[in-house]
This record gives C-alpha cells, structure tokens and sequence, in this order.
C-alpha cells in the first residue's frame, strides 16, 4: 500500500464546475479583481466571523501587506523561531527588523520567551498557528501584548477552521494570514486572504495590493504597492475548495482520533497533544522522536520499506539556524534550547481529506515495525 504523505482533493463534480466558471471567466474578460475574489472575500470573512477580508496571490503576501499597512518600518517584531521562512521574511521586507523568540512543547510562541525579547523599539508579535493548533498560550501573549502596546498578528497558515474556545483563527489578533498554497488545507492553486476587524487595515490593503493604486480603474499611486492580486481563476477554485473545507476538517480529526488511539503506549514516540480547549483543523499530525532516533533514517524505511511517505516537517530547521537569518540582516543571537530540540525530533504523519482508517492503520502498524 502506498500511502502519500499529502493528497489535493478535487472531486469530479468540482471539476467539473470549475470548467464551467472557468470558461465564463475568460469569456468575461474580467480576469482580476472581479465577483469571484468578492464572493471569496465575503464568504470567507463571515466563517471567521471578522468583518473584512482582503484576498491576494500567498500567504507570504499576506503578511507582508499586513506589516506595511501598520508601517513598521524601522522597528522590530517578534517570530518564533519555529515558522517557515516567509513569516521573518515578510517583516524583512516590509523594511522591518526581526527577533526571534523561542517556542512550548506544542510547536507554538513561549508567552516567556516573547516577554524577554521586547525590546524598545518593537512594534509587533507574530503568533504561528503551528499545525493548525491554536495554542492556549494566546490569552497570555494577547495580555502581553497589551501591557507593552504590540499588534498582534497571527499567521493562520495552517490554520484554517481551527478554533479555541469555539473562537476561530484569523480573529484573534489584529489581523491575520492565510495560505491557500497546494498543500494547504483548502487551496486557491496559489492565494492568500488577510482577515481583520481594522478598517484602516482592510483599506490600506485593498491599495497595496494593487500597485498602491488608489482606485482599480484609476493610476494615482498612494502607497508603495505591488502586484498581490488574487486572479478570478484562482478565487474560483478557493471558492471551490471552500465549500469543502468543512468536510475536509472531519476528515482530518476523524484521522488524527485514530491515531491518538492507536499510537497511544508506543514506544519510541509521543504525539504532540491537543487541549481540550482547542479543536485543530489537524492540517499536520505532529509526533516527536523519543532521543537517539534518527529521522532521516527512519523516514527513509517507511517509504522504501513500506510505501508510507512521511510529510515535511513543522519545521526541520529553527529559523535561527537558517543560513539567510544566521549570517545576515543583523539577527541578533539568543537562546532557543526547545525549538533546537523539538525540531530535530518531530514527524508529521499522512493526513488528508478522504483518508481511511485502513490506509491509517497501514500508516501505524508501518511506523510501530520500523521504530521496534
């Protein structure tokens, strides 16, 4: 049995209905900025239950709209270690300066860790939803945040329909950033949305994302843009995938319940545990490695072996040790002892939409033989 360590899922009947607003679509001539990126935006902001959302070509995007639209420019932000490179990348971009703090034991921002990297001229925390968990640890880091006058600004990645106390991702910071890159959860081919409350934000990245041009039909540039559209095409397909995403979710905790139940006792690894308060959407099953064992190694056995890819991991290498953030853009050294660690150690097992308990099963008693 081969079992991916991902899967984009299209029925046919969804594909089907694509063609058709596809070929509509170019029949319109309106290939931009038009029903479809509105529609998006609309359905999207009310699932969150935030009052806009600005729909873009990625979530890098996203973020770095939301960080010149707060003009932080000259000061620095706060970013777990833990992140893919977009999250430091974007506050670079946006001309701003990046610390990094350290993470808990579920993969997300340490409230201590971000409380000792404040520095005076730090304008912005962002919180990563890691694996689609969002950590209990936000109240605290909201409170910080507060006490020290910081946006907070979550990168909702993975996070899609994740929730905390029944409140949903992307509506507990200032605003917040969503993927909707191929492996994501749901996705748009490539596409972001930025989901926020501030209408100051909501307009502000309505230019930006468009050159800095004032108006759609107009060439009066007011802000220093660029071109971050989301296309027509790419609005209908994350519409598409939208409708789904519900379905999808079941899926994916249907899965991850089943491994908490088999994996439960097994030697050798220990999944990364989800409070009751939270309800993950599940995008990765994250495990970590009991000490002495070697991922590469056992990575290698199960796909070789027995056909069972593993997924990349949330993340392989710390951002601080990335070679662009160690030796350039005046990062400044601290300490990171969990992040050096889980890092190293952590797995994502296959989840995805329309996975079976069989082909989960398989992915278990695989991994219990490799690791005895």
């Amino acid at each position: 049995m081969d079992i991916p360590a991902a899967r984009i899922y299209f029925p046919e009947a969804d594909r089907k209905q694509l063609v058709k607003q596809i070929g509509e679509i170019l029949e319109s001539g309106q290939l931009t900025l038009g029903k479809y990126g509105k529609e998006f935006e609309q359905r999207f902001a009310q699932y969150v239950g935030t009052k806009y959302a600005v729909a873009v070509n990625s979530g890098t995007s996203a973020l770095e709209i939301i960080l010149r639209t707060l003009d932080i420019q000259g000061s620095s932000v706060i970013v777990p270690t833990n992140t893919f490179f977009a999250t430091p990348a974007s506050v670079i971009h946006a001309a701003g300066k990046v610390i990094f703090a350290d993470i808990t034991d579920n993969l997300c921002l340490d409230p201590k860790s971000l409380l000792q990297n404040i520095q005076k001229d730090t304008r912005a925390v962002i919180i990563v939803h890691i694996g689609g968990l969002v950590p209990p640890e936000i109240a605290e880091i909201q409170q910080i945040c507060q006490e020290h006058r910081l946006v907070l600004i979550e990168d909702a990645a993975h996070a899609h329909g994740s929730t905390l106390d029944g409140k949903k991702a992307g509506s507990f910071g200032i605003a917040a950033a969503f993927s909707f890159y191929p492996t994501k959860l749901m996705t748009s081919g490539e596409g972001g949305i930025i989901t926020t409350d501030d209408k100051n934000i909501y307009e502000r990245a309505l230019v930006f994302r468009d050159q800095g041009k004032a108006g759609f039909l107009g060439n009066i540039h007011t802000e220093m843009g660029y071109n971050w559209r989301m296309s027509e095409i790419h609005a209908a397909i994350g519409l598409s995938q939208f409708a789904r995403l519900e379905e999808f979710i079941t899926d994916r905790r249907k899965i991850a319940r089943f491994y908490d139940n088999e994996l439960n006792g097994v030697d050798g690894l220990s999944p990364v545990m989800i409070p009751p308060e939270a309800n993950s959407n599940y995008y990765k099953y994250v495990a970590i490695l009991k000490e002495g064992i070697d991922r590469a190694d056992l990575k290698k056995e199960l796909r070789e072996k027995h056909g069972v890819s593993l997924s990349g991991e949330v993340y392989e290498l710390p951002c601080h040790l990335q070679p662009i953030f160690k030796d350039s853009h005046g990062f400044q050294g601290g300490e990171f002892p969990v992040a050096e660690d889980l890092c190293k150690r952590q797995i994502c097992l296959p989840v995805f939409a329309g996975m079976t308990e069989e082909q989960a099963g398989y992915v278990v008693r695989s991994l219990k033989e490799v690791l005895a």
